[in-house]
């Protein structure tokens, strides 16, 4: 059950940071790590930049069903006991889904906190939050550690 605990502990997490965020009325871009992080609140109503921002229903329906997905792939891959990275992966991109699809149904929105600075102008506008990093490294785990047949 250590891949259940790695997924609660994502979701705990990121629940944790994004109601301190919320709390805080005098949030200002403040700089952390040498000027390499950004934090500052933004309220997504969408996916990914932005993405189906005036269709949230519908995007919590998807979200909804892709957690679903990724819950019974995590059973199959837990039931074989054999490859824990994809496990792993699997567990990392359900705790952060979850907690951005929390979110959704409770405020209407996803928190964001952060962004990065970097030499790309486009990477820099992006914000974020814990769960979608776990999201995008999760994945990246799970795909890189399943072998092909």
């Amino acid at each position: 059950m250590k891949y259940a605990a790695v997924a609660a502990a994502v979701f705990a997490g990121d629940f944790f940071l994004k109601e301190q965020s919320e709390k805080r009325k005098d949030w200002n871009e403040r700089e952390i790590c040498r000027g390499r992080i950004v934090l500052k609140k933004y309220h997504n109503r969408g996916a990914a930049l932005n993405f189906m921002e005036g269709r949230p229903g519908l995007l919590k329906k998807i979200s909804f069903g892709m957690l679903l997905v990724l819950g019974i792939l995590w059973y199959l891959f837990w039931r074989k006991k054999e490859n824990p990275a994809v496990l792993l992966g699997l567990s990392l991109a359900i705790g952060g889904g979850a907690n951005n699809f929390y979110d959704r149904l409770k405020r209407g929105y996803v928190v964001d906190y952060f962004s990065f600075r970097t030499p790309w102008n486009w990477l820099n506008q992006i914000i974020f939050n814990i769960s979608d990093l776990c999201i995008f490294i999760g994945t990246l785990i799970a795909v890189a550690s399943k072998p092909m047949s």
